[in-house]
């Protein structure tokens, strides 16, 4: 993707070696996301190299996200970018657009690499269901999550309610959701949001140190441990041990290839 789309969508991206960096660019608004956004960072999921073995995801500025972005909520707003503007679709349409802004949250899942929101300040909305999006979230101390969408007479869309429940259970999750209060770091990494929380002066070198760790491993070995976790409370221990089973056994090739053997 050319760096004027980025700039547009307000995106930065950049790829050091095995590790990948999707920010979000628009601090004046405390980088309010927007379909555009969106429809962007679905395009970035489908241009990651395959030796990218890590991605991390932040906002610029003193924030990582305020959610959606108001203006699009304006019937005033035209054009593909009006979310208000779904309101005049069918169902079917609305459906189908819906799953389009989808993408640019479902890609953080790929296997491929580990994904890492490295999260300060306000995580609201659309801004928690991205961090929610990554398998790891590493969080300032300042940190404020909140599931808004309820005190806008909606329900959270972009595939958030499911790595919520994954991460609190349950009652926690609909308690979160349906009061849309803030939860703070502390409460974060206490109740399994996050995995550590720092002052935000040392954010990003704890993500570093993090994405190094992560790294580190042959690249199977990673990929295959995130792709049998993944799921691996939905299926049966039989299920589950076929799949290590198997993935082992690609595992043993690998290796013994790398041996010359």
């Amino acid at each position: 993707m050319d760096a004027q789309t980025l700039e547009t969508a307000g995106l930065q991206y950049d790829v050091a070696g095995p590790i990948a960096t999707i920010t979000l660019d628009r601090p004046a608004v405390r980088n309010a996301q927007t379909p555009a956004m969106w429809r962007a960072l679905a395009a970035l999921g489908t241009e990651i190299p395959d030796d990218v073995r890590v991605v991390v995801v932040k906002g610029a500025g003193s924030t990582f996200s305020a959610g959606l972005d108001r203006a699009m909520l304006d019937p005033a707003t035209t054009g593909e970018e009006s979310v208000a503007g779904l309101l005049g679709r069918s169902d079917e349409e609305i459906s189908a657009a819906i799953d389009d802004f989808q993408q640019g949250f479902t890609f953080l899942r790929d296997p491929r690499f580990v994904s890492v929101a490295a999260v300060q300040g306000y995580a609201i909305g659309a801004g928690f269901q991205l961090a929610l999006s990554c398998d790891l979230r590493i969080v300032a101390d300042d940190v404020q999550f909140s599931m808004k969408e309820s005190a806008l007479g909606l329900v959270p869309d972009l595939t958030g309610t499911k790595p919520l429940v994954e991460c609190v259970g349950y009652a926690r999750a609909l308690e979160i959701c349906a009061t849309a209060r803030m939860v703070g770091a502390d409460e974060a990494v206490g109740i399994g949001l996050a995995l550590t929380a720092v002052p935000a002066d040392q954010l990003e070198a704890t993500v570093a140190d993090l994405a190094a760790a992560l790294t580190a491993p042959l690249p199977g070995a990673v990929r295959e441990t995130k792709a049998l976790l993944q799921g691996a409370s939905d299926r049966s221990l039989d299920e589950q041990r076929r799949l290590e089973r198997e993935a082992q056994i690609r595992r043993f090739r690998e290796l013994a290839a790398l041996m010359g053997q």
